[in-house]
């Protein structure tokens, strides 16, 4: 869809039922901002609002800006608007997925190369460092870096240079850096797997983005927004959303958040005979009283799904109690603080608009946490026919023994098949080179698997 040069700055009541044309005034003020050609940025919502703020703050600078989000939620957007109104929106824009490039020429793609440096190199290659001179580099999914690149990419944004590949000449460079992921930097530090030094230097000034989850006023503006959009591209006369469709979307918890929920309304367009968009939402997945989305029996669950379900038994087992010797940091092997971190994560610290709704109560004084029993009863995770409950049998198991066995049954459901389509990386929602290593850390090894292909 392409970008609209302005951005929403009024809260806009609409009737579900109201004109599409109406979602032309989800438009943020200029003015607000400033810059030209703006990315399209939907919402009025307090959490958009704030993160709003925040880039409002920070684009004028040139401070490396680390964003942290679930994916779906707009990190690229963002990043985007922040260097449309810096002062270096006439200089390059340049962007590298760390978890897209094969970790064998991430660094030839980030620095660069000289002729020679390596099989197949014939001639000199420029890397994305020199091409963003002058401009910003965004490194999205930057916890999927390598360990090994982590010291390079330290050195060239604390000294401003670096070297080819197979060079000895020192080239200088002038860029802002802005990275994203959606994976917990801090968990992965204690887990070795991230270094800590890169870790503070990335993050001058973070900025969490809300899920989709939690901004439910945004929804109707969003689905009107997209609906307009593919109405006019497939060049269907729809004027209006069913109130009963956009009571559906408001109460669903869409897990892949705002990209989740573009392709819905892209479905349900193309569905479209009427002048009234009116659809249901896939069979797949199905929304309980409380706005809950859990996938159907026969669909497996995503690796976030499975740890939410498992942190929420143990909790259930401990009657809501975090810390201390039988808590449930204690139980699912993780440090008290870690687990909490993970609880907020994953939603489970939400009292609204949620599919997993726990308070996490910590007495300040003392290590022992909780977690109001009630809150567990209300939401019980998953189902019998799902998912193994380790409460029955009375068995601990940590996190990372459930996440062991969660990856190997979906390899072996998928014929040891990683990437591509109805692959295990695809079904579990998780980069290729993510699963990859988390199955390399856990031990998990696809001979266990009778075809394994990658």
């Amino acid at each position: 869809m392409s970008a609209q040069t302005s951005w929403a700055s009024e809260a806009l009541a609409m009737n579900p039922t109201a004109s599409l044309e109406d979602s032309e005034k989800v438009a943020f003020d200029d003015r607000e901002i400033g810059g030209k050609d703006l990315p399209t940025i939907i919402g009025t919502s307090a959490a958009l609002r704030r993160v709003l703020d925040m880039v409002r703050l920070v684009a004028p600078t040139d401070s490396t800006v680390l964003i942290n989000g679930e994916t779906g939620t707009g990190k690229e957007l963002i990043v985007e608007a922040i260097h449309k109104c810096s002062h270096r929106s006439n200089g390059p824009f340049v962007k590298v997925n760390c978890a897209a490039i094969p970790a064998g020429l991430l660094e030839s793609e980030l620095f660069g190369h000289e002729c020679g440096a390596y099989t197949g190199a014939v001639t000199r290659g420029i890397g994305r460092f020199e091409r963003a001179h002058r401009g910003t580099l965004f490194l999205d999914e930057i916890g999927d870096l390598p360990l090994e690149l982590q010291p390079k990419l330290l050195r060239v944004m604390q000294e401003r240079e670096f070297e080819r590949l197979g060079g000895a000449a020192t080239i200088h460079t002038d860029v802002r850096v802005i990275c994203a992921t959606h994976r917990n930097l801090v968990e992965m530090i204690s887990e070795r797997q991230f270094r800590a030094d890169l870790f503070y230097r990335l993050g001058v000034f973070p900025i969490e983005l809300p899920p989709l989850r939690d901004r439910p006023e945004d929804i109707r503006l969003l689905a009107h927004h997209f609906a307009m959009g593919y109405a006019a591209r497939m060049h269907k006369r729809i004027t209006a959303i069913s109130e009963e469709f956009m009571a559906t979307l408001v109460r669903h918890s869409w897990p892949g958040n705002v990209r989740e929920l573009q392709n819905l309304i892209e479905r349900s367009v193309i569905l479209s005979t009427g002048a009234v968009l009116s659809h249901s939402l896939p069979e797949r997945a199905h929304t309980t009283e409380g706005g809950s989305k859990w996938s159907t029996p026969s669909t497996p669950r995503t690796l976030e799904q499975a740890e939410s379900s498992h942190i929420l038994e143990t909790l259930q087992q401990t009657k809501g109690v975090i810390g201390g010797r039988n808590g449930a940091a204690a139980r699912l092997g993780l440090r008290r603080t870690t687990l909490i971190y993970k609880m907020k994560r994953l939603g489970i610290h939400r009292e609204h608009g949620s599919a997993l709704r726990v308070r996490a109560v910590a007495a300040l004084p003392s290590a022992e946490g909780s977690v109001p029993p009630s809150a567990l009863r209300a939401h019980e995770v998953g189902s019998s026919e799902n998912s193994k409950s380790r409460s029955d049998t009375g068995r601990v198991c940590t996190l990372a023994e459930a996440v062991r066995e969660h990856i190997s049954e979906v390899v072996e459901m998928t014929n040891g098949l990683i990437a591509g389509k109805r692959g295990a990386a695809q079904v579990l929602g998780v980069p290729v080179s993510t699963l990859r290593s988390r199955m390399k850390r856990l031990g998990i090894k696809l001979t266990q698997c009778p075809s394994p292909r990658i």
